[in-house]
């Protein structure tokens, strides 16, 4: 898997979603389950993803399935490449 997937995904969601630049997300935490971001977070978290990679995300993977940690959302992004 290309970390550098990883890597963008965690610092858009520290530094643009969270507000806290210096905080690392590991790729297996649960960033919707848990209530790090919320649904209005997930639609900038998706927009920023179809922007960054060029792919799309239905709305129907809107949800903590698709999205709950970055490693189940790098792994998406990657099979729309």
């Amino acid at each position: 898997m290309d970390s550098n997937i990883r890597n963008l995904l965690s610092k858009y969601i520290a530094e643009e979603i969270l507000k806290q630049p210096q905080k690392v997300i590991p790729p297996d935490k649960e960033i919707i389950s848990n209530g790090m971001i919320d649904s209005f977070s997930l639609v900038d978290l998706a927009l920023f993803v179809e922007d960054q990679f060029g792919v799309q995300i239905d709305d129907t993977e809107l949800n903590g399935e698709s999205f709950d940690t970055i490693e189940e959302l790098a792994r998406l992004i990657e099979k729309r490449m």
